[in-house]
């Protein structure tokens, strides 16, 4: 028997003992998790039940941020971060190369698919990543929210010598200020409205930080009243959208990666009208593991983020203290005392 956290409605998450898994089929490996970073997501389906139109239908594993050892397959006795997504690889989307556009994606935690709050699980090969020496459990279960950043980078089409501005300054738009940086962005800009975070997302080479509360006038002020180039909006409400748009020079490109609690998002049309501005949706990743582990590699300190860590037994509490939003990133350690590859 494992230990397994299941979340079975709003704020009712129960750790108990559960079967582990069986014998994995074919280019399938067993995996001993160690590490599992909360993210907002799962605080959606903690908090509020679901996100967007999908809703809690069953009791569920949550957790999609996750490294673990692989106990089979290929990687046998070898620390490895693991790909949440599991496209179909057969679709028009994902032989153009889109895996996150697969519409018959599986996801961690999402669904009927169980996530990696549990002690162990089987996944694909293909989706498992070998962790270097350098990088910790810890960091490999946050690759993931890298990835995100990354892609939403790339989806922002953001150029070198480009004014970007981040809104929302939790773990990911932290991430989203480093990577802009490695882009090559002559300044960067956050909009965070907790004081902790403004203060981390200086830390991660923001130039700027101010609270939503001053609007878009402080950018404007630091960009001469022209604006910036690319706005990267990862806080997931209709508010920050405004302030994006605001801060936006004519011709600017603004890349929505956050998730709203409700399936639906608004923004300023006449200014955003004027302004020409272009929107594009950022949908979680796109193969972007082996650049991330670049990346953390050469410079973006991932365990700069946690700031609190939890054993699988206390899951709620860590949920708990995540949704209270105390620092910035709480991570889950599911190995029990004494365990070993």
């Amino acid at each position: 028997m494992m230990l397994a956290a299941r979340l079975h409605g709003i704020g009712d998450l129960r750790v108990g003992t559960e079967p582990e898994p069986g014998e994995p089929q074919p280019g399938w490996s067993l995996i001993r998790v160690t590490s599992v970073g909360i993210c907002g997501s799962d605080l959606h389906w903690f908090a509020d039940g679901g996100i967007g139109e999908n809703r809690i239908e069953h009791p569920v594993v949550p957790g999609h941020e996750f490294a673990g050892v692989a106990l089979t397959g290929p990687y046998a006795g070898r620390r490895v971060a693991v790909d949440p997504a599991i496209p179909c690889e057969s679709c028009e989307r994902c032989e153009a190369g889109d895996h996150n556009l697969c519409p018959t994606v599986e996801f961690a935690g999402h669904g009927t698919l169980d996530g990696a709050l549990r002690e162990y699980l089987v996944w694909p090969d293909r989706l498992l990543h070998p962790l270097p020496d350098e990088l910790s459990d810890d960091a490999g279960a946050l690759l993931e929210p890298l990835g995100v950043a990354i892609h939403a980078v790339d989806v922002s089409h953001l150029r070198p010598g480009a004014d970007v501005l981040v809104v929302g300054a939790g773990p990911i738009g932290q991430l989203v200020v480093q990577v802009a940086r490695r882009k090559g962005a002559a300044r960067v800009y956050a909009v965070e409205p907790l004081a902790r975070r403004q203060a981390s997302a200086l830390n991660a080479g923001a130039d700027a930080a101010w609270s939503p509360a001053e609007g878009a006038e402080p950018v404007l002020d630091a960009t001469d009243g022209r604006g910036v180039d690319v706005v990267i909006e990862v806080a997931g409400t209709d508010d920050a959208i405004g302030v994006a748009v605001a801060a936006s020079r004519p011709g600017a490109r603004i890349a929505l990666a956050g998730i709203p609690s409700e399936d639906a998002s608004s923004f300023p049309a006449a200014p955003a009208r004027r302004k020409g501005l272009t929107f594009a949706m950022v949908r979680r990743m796109n193969d972007t593991y082996p650049r991330a582990i670049e990346l953390a590699r050469t410079g973006i300190d991932l365990d700069a983020l946690v700031t609190e860590s939890y054993g699988l037994t206390d899951a709620a509490k860590a949920f708990t203290a995540a949704a209270e939003r105390r620092g910035d990133k709480v991570v889950i350690r599911c190995g029990r005392p004494g365990t070993s590859p």
